[in-house]
């Protein structure tokens, strides 16, 4: 039988995991997959679990000004529902998974699981999301685009939980969300992509665009968004060089969802819908 930590406050939980190493669990939904054997048979683990996911420290959403902080340990269902986050969150969050899977899956674990299919992992590369870790040693915080090397691999520590995700909003009067899948939620997404401008005038001041499930990490490319804002609006030929540029960078696999072929060309379109809409 595995050992198992039930700890009452984030202390506690990171006392026993600086002592040792630890399967941390919170929702559970990626875990118990990648810890099953065969159908019909319960999933099977080869360290100590460590249970984190009623722990209140990591439940908390707050918001002060354009800065939103998400508990790593609140559900996709929790953070849809809260009327702290913007509505483009909400269509995000929503669109995850079925509502039971929703109601236990954490953003943390979303994270923390790496997929490059990770339905959050766009908006939160698309908005510079900053990860905050905590250890006995004290508090560690690192950009997203930092912390995910590449499929199921981070740079977590095993001394450390991740207690929040710090965001800055900002202030985007153009919003495109699109996830491409079998079904809008419970099936894995083939593509996902989030478009986010600020336009005032006819003219570009802001804008943030990542596609997931299209490469081994999610696709942000912080220069080409750098040109869009310099040249202040999109003509034909402007949008014909940064679709060259996201095409170079959109590297698909084939795989049981989707072809590579097909994802590369519904990305492009994607955000040839969305660049249309801010020039």
């Amino acid at each position: 039988m595995v050992k198992a930590y039930r700890p009452n406050t984030l202390k506690e939980a990171l006392e026993v995991i600086n002592k040792e190493e630890c399967l941390i669990f919170s929702g559970g939904t990626d875990l118990m997959v990648k810890n099953k054997k065969w159908s019909g048979v319960e999933s099977s683990f080869t360290k100590p679990v460590i249970f984190i996911g009623d722990l209140k420290e990591l439940k908390v959403i707050k918001k002060k000004g354009n800065i939103v902080n998400l508990g790593a340990g609140c559900s996709c269902s929790e953070i849809a529902e809260n009327d702290l986050v913007p509505e483009y969150f909400k269509e995000v969050f929503s669109s995850m998974a079925s509502p039971a899977i929703r109601n236990i899956a954490t953003i943390g674990g979303n994270i923390c699981n790496a997929s490059p299919a990770g339905d959050s992992l766009p908006l939160l590369y698309a908005l510079e999301a900053i990860l905050v870790f905590e250890s006995t040693n004290g508090e560690r915080r690192i950009p997203i685009e930092e912390f995910i090397l590449g499929p199921g691999k981070s740079a977590i520590r095993g001394n450390e939980i991740l207690r929040e995700i710090e965001i800055n909003i900002g202030e985007f009067n153009k919003v495109y969300y699109k996830k491409v899948g079998t079904r809008k939620s419970i099936a894995l997404s083939k593509v996902s992509f989030i478009g986010l401008a600020k336009v005032t005038g006819g003219k570009i001041e802001d804008v943030r665009i990542a596609f997931g499930a299209c490469g081994p990490k999610v696709i942000k490319v912080k220069t080409i968004e750098n040109v869009i804002v310099k040249l202040g609006y999109l003509d034909e030929k402007a949008l014909g060089d940064i679709k060259k540029m996201y095409s170079k960078l959109i590297v698909p696999i084939d795989d049981q969802r989707s072809t590579a072929h097909y994802r590369k060309n519904v990305c492009l379109r994607i955000l040839d819908n969305f660049l249309m809409n801010v020039k």
